[in-house]
C-alpha cells in the first residue's frame, strides 16, 4: 500500500507540475498580444503661414545652407525672376531679383555650397522645346538685392516635352534630377549630366519610373540615401539607387500640396501648398515598418490568424482544462487514500499487533442502528 501511495503521489505531482507550467505559458501569450505595436506617428505641426501679399502661389521651398532657420520660396508661373527668403514665422526677410525672363518656375533647391537653383521646368501643355535652370549664390547677408548675377542651364528630354515640378539635388555631388508630373500614366525620373554646360542644350537621361501619384515637388534628405516626393495629398519616401524604390508613404495636410523641403529637425520635412496665406507644416518622414523578429525555433514566419488556427487554440485550451481537472482528481484520490490511513489499514495493523503480542484481536465496533 505504501508503494501504491508513493506512485500515486508521484503521478499526481507530475500532472500538477505540467498543468502549472502550461497555464503560465498560455497566460503570458495572451497578455503579450498586441505588445509589439509600433510608435504613433506625430501629427503634422503647423510652423508658420506665408502672409506676404507678394507670395500668392508658393511653388517651391528649400532650406537655406548659409542662414539657419531660413527657407527660400518662389512663385508659380506668371511671376518675374525673384526668390523670397522666409524666417521661422513666415515673414519675408529678403527678396533676390535676377534679370532672367522666366516662363514657369516650379521648383527650388540649394546645394551643399549654398547655391540656389531656380527650376523653370513647368510645361502644362507639354510644348516646350527646352527647359531652364538658373543658379544664384545665397547672399552672405539677408537683404533685398536687385540684378543678382545668375547662370542659366538649358536642358532637353530624350523623349519629348514633359511637364515637371520637381528638382532634386544630390547632397554629396550636387547631381541634378528632374521628376516629371504626369496627370495620366507614370511619371519618370531624369538625370542631368554630372557637369552641365552653359553652352548649348544639355541632354537629360531617363533614369527610372517614378512612384505613383501626381508629383509636385521633392527633396533629398541629408543622408543622400533617401528622397521625399510630394503629391497633392501625401508624401512618399524613396530609397535612392540605380532603381529608386518607394518604401513608405504618409498623409500630408490637406490642400493643393505643392512644396516639400528638409525640416528643421532630423527625420522631418516641411510641406506647403499654393494660394494666399498658405500654411507650412512640419511632418514626419514616412519610414519603412520594422520587420518583426522571427521565432527563435524556426525561420518560418508565424502564419496569420485564421478560423482554423482559432479552432486549434480552442482545442489546446480545452486540453489544458482537462489536464488541470485530471490533476485535481488525482490529488483528491491521493488525499483520500493517504491522509489519514483508511479503516482497513488500521484493522490490519491492529491484527498484526495482536498476533505478535499473543492478544486477541479487537472486535470491530459497529454502529448500532436504532
Amino acid at each position: 500500500m505504501r508503494q501504491v501511495r508513493a506512485a500515486l503521489a508521484l503521478l499526481g505531482a507530475t500532472l500538477c507540475t505540467l498543468a502549472g507550467v502550461a497555464l503560465p505559458a498560455s497566460t503570458a501569450a495572451a497578455s503579450g498580444a498586441g505588445s509589439e505595436a509600433g510608435p504613433t506617428t506625430p501629427a503634422p505641426k503647423k510652423l508658420f503661414t506665408i502672409r506676404d501679399e507678394r507670395i500668392q502661389e508658393s511653388s517651391g521651398l528649400a532650406k537655406s545652407v548659409k542662414h539657419p532657420g531660413t527657407y527660400w520660396t518662389v512663385n508659380d508661373s506668371g511671376d518675374t525672376g525673384r526668390v523670397f527668403a522666409l524666417d521661422a514665422t513666415g515673414k519675408v526677410e529678403a527678396v533676390l531679383r535676377f534679370g532672367a525672363k522666366v516662363t514657369d518656375v516650379e521648383a527650388l533647391g540649394v546645394d551643399r555650397d549654398g547655391t540656389l537653383y531656380i527650376a523653370d521646368i513647368g510645361d502644362n501643355k507639354a510644348n516646350r522645346d527646352q527647359i531652364e535652370i538658373y543658379t544664384i549664390p545665397e547672399p552672405e547677408t539677408l537683404e533685398d538685392q536687385s540684378n543678382v548675377k545668375y547662370h542659366r542651364y538649358d536642358f532637353k528630354y530624350p523623349d519629348g516635352a514633359h511637364d515637371a515640378e520637381t528638382l532634386l539635388i544630390e547632397p554629396g555631388t550636387s547631381q541634378l534630377y528632374i521628376v516629371t508630373k504626369a496627370l495620366k500614366g507614370t511619371s519618370a525620373i531624369y538625370a542631368a549630366p554630372p557637369a552641365p554646360s552653359r553652352e548649348g542644350i544639355n541632354d537629360l537621361t531617363k533614369l527610372a519610373a517614378a512612384p505613383s501619384g501626381v508629383i509636385t515637388d521633392g527633396t533629398f534628405l541629408p543622408d543622400g540615401q533617401r528622397v521625399v516626393l510630394r503629391t497633392y495629398a501625401d508624401v512618399t519616401t524613396v530609397a535612392w539607387g540605380e532603381t529608386p524604390n518607394a518604401i513608405a508613404r504618409g498623409a500630408a495636410p490637406l490642400g493643393q500640396g505643392e512644396t516639400v523641403a528638409v525640416g528643421p529637425t532630423d527625420g522631418t520635412v516641411l510641406v506647403g501648398s499654393e494660394g494666399a496665406n498658405s500654411g507650412v507644416y512640419q511632418v514626419q518622414v514616412p519610414a519603412k515598418a520594422a520587420a518583426s523578429t522571427p521565432p527563435a525555433a524556426s525561420a518560418t514566419p508565424k502564419p496569420a490568424t485564421t478560423p482554423d488556427s482559432n479552432n486549434s487554440d480552442s482545442g489546446k485550451s480545452h486540453n489544458l482544462r482537462w489536464i488541470i481537472i485530471g490533476a485535481a482528481l488525482f490529488a483528491l484520490i491521493i488525499t483520500v487514500i493517504t491522509f489519514p490511513p483508511g479503516r482497513r489499514e488500521r484493522q490490519d495493523r491492529q491484527a498484526e499487533n495482536a498476533r505478535l503480542t499473543g492478544q486477541s484481536p479487537p472486535t470491530p465496533h459497529r454502529r448500532q442502528h436504532s
